[in-house]
């Protein structure tokens, strides 16, 4: 049974547990053991922190927190084969996608402060100036300080294709917004997951306990390695405490499918656990300003 690394909410205030993949947050680990401290060690140590016994427990009724804290999220783009076809639907500049797939460079981009991410049984946003959103599930790696991955967890990153496909440079956009990121249910150290070969990442998509899309696919189909996006992505910069990277998808829902509010979407990969959220609107679809009265 997979050991994971819990956030969760105590008296109102956000606490690390440890637990299983199973059977959720199990004990409290003390308070000066942040995910920001044990990001700054090295990759035996993650695992050790697990390992531990004892510790209070933790209460019933703690709320689920999303699995990071100060860490930015970054994504990368592009790195499977059905991600490629996607993108090349929705633009009207098919080949620039077929060039990013094929590139030694990767795409990676920004995604979200830790703050915002949301996490297991969270709402999930849809842009209200947006007509086509669909989720994009994705292995997320829990990246240390020195550029080691030391765990694993689930991402699912959010993406508005009808921003998107209207301009490329209109991908932040389409990527970063209220609700635009989701990541959970906890952190999965390296030692205690499946070997990458062995994931499958898998999405089902709900509407009023109707299922909209049911498919799933190995990671073991992704372009890239781990290693060598983690690679870029620490080139030419620092995290001093610590990264998580969504690796890409590889599970895109047919472009007559848009996500609705109320939907809920589930996302699982082999031994990591289950993300699952519902969908709300966010923002205003008319976004004009009011005119400005001159004093």
């Amino acid at each position: 049974m997979s050991r994971g690394l819990w956030r969760v909410e105590v008296d109102g205030a956000p606490c690390l547990a440890r637990g299983t993949v199973d059977d959720g947050p199990q004990s409290l680990m003390p308070a000066d053991i942040t995910l920001a401290s044990l990001l700054n060690g090295t990759a035996a140590d993650f695992a050790a922190s697990l390992h531990v016994r004892g510790g209070q427990v933790v209460p019933a009724g703690a709320r689920l927190l999303a699995p990071v804290a100060e860490q930015e999220i970054w994504a990368a783009g592009v790195t499977y084969e059905r991600s490629r076809e996607a993108r090349r639907e929705e633009s009207r500049v098919a080949d620039l996608y077929d060039r990013v797939y094929e590139a030694e460079r990767p795409e990676v981009f920004f995604k979200s402060p830790g703050r915002w991410v949301r996490g297991t049984g969270a709402p999930i946003g849809i842009r209200a100036d947006s007509t086509w959103d669909v989720p994009e599930p994705e292995l997320a790696l829990v990246v240390n300080s020195r550029g080691d991955v030391v765990a694993y967890t689930i991402g699912n990153d959010m993406s508005s294709r009808s921003i998107e496909g209207e301009n490329a440079l209109y991908l932040p956009q389409a990527k970063y917004y209220t609700g635009a990121c989701a990541i959970g249910p906890c952190l999965v150290p390296v030692a205690d997951a499946p070997p990458l070969h062995d994931m499958t990442v898998a999405l089902r998509i709900t509407r009023a306990d109707k299922t909209m899309f049911d498919d799933c696919v190995a990671v073991a189909r992704m372009k890239r390695t781990p290693e060598e996006l983690v690679d870029w992505l620490f080139r030419a910069q620092e995290f001093p405490e610590g990264v998580v990277l969504l690796t890409g998808t590889g599970l895109v829902p047919a472009g007559d499918f848009t996500l609705l509010p109320r939907d809920e979407v589930i996302i699982s990969i082999t031994g990591l656990g289950e993300l699952r959220n519902t969908v709300e609107r966010v923002g205003r679809a008319d976004m004009r300003s009011k005119p400005r009265v001159m004093s």
